[in-house]
């Protein structure tokens, strides 16, 4: 893990710790830095076209396992929010946030998979996505880094997909960090899923 991502975790857990909401409720930016931004002073300047952008993957936590999510889905990360819950949807949709004026519906991605559910702390995170023209919040157990995996690292999936789990694996990723397990965002959700979210969200403007 880069000192300059180290650094974002360490302030983002002490702003947990001291309980200083107004860090803990701002954008990532306040907490662990304007994605972008962060990776922009990461990487340079190049990381702001689409191009450069392609290998490189926000990785996050759910227990043993390491999960990546391509930077181009990323729009950026906060804690823990205020959720709303919403009746009569899956155990994995835990509701809806307000993110500075928007509507963001929540997926516990712990849930997802099948696993059992676990309380939020200090630790957990929520990574804001764009997939299916929507805006969705994947909420983690924790945060980890950004790496860049060359296509000569990543090795197919398993084609026989069982479980929750190995259905929205695109590929496994080798890295100086050990092994990761790729998503597939698009099939992440189900086009009933897509629907469900964006009236629970339109329904919520109202």
């Amino acid at each position: 893990m880069s000192s300059l991502w180290a650094g974002i975790c360490e302030q983002y857990e002490q702003a947990w710790k001291t309980k200083d909401k107004n860090a803990c409720g701002g954008n990532f930016r306040s907490l662990c830095g304007n994605l972008e931004m962060e990776m922009t002073e990461l990487y340079g300047e190049e990381l702001k076209e689409e191009d450069t952008q392609r290998g490189r993957y926000l990785t996050f936590t759910l227990e043993d396992n390491t999960y990546g999510v391509p930077i181009l889905f990323v729009t950026e990360i906060i804690g823990i929010q205020h959720i709303t819950k919403v009746p009569e949807t899956p155990d994995f949709i835990k509701g809806i946030t307000n993110l500075r004026g928007k509507i963001i519906p929540l997926i516990d991605v712990r849930l997802k998979f099948g696993k059992s559910e676990i309380p939020y702390n200090e630790r957990t995170c929520i990574i804001v996505i764009e997939t299916n023209g929507m805006a969705v919040g994947l909420i983690v157990d924790k945060v980890d880094d950004v790496v860049s995996i060359e296509e000569s690292q990543i090795a197919s999936a398993p084609e026989a997909r069982i479980g929750f789990e190995t259905r929205y694996i695109a590929g496994i990723g080798h890295s100086d960090g050990g092994i990761l397990l790729l998503l597939d965002l698009d099939r992440f959700l189900k086009h009933g899923e897509i629907e469900m979210m964006e009236s629970i969200a339109e329904f919520a403007h109202e």
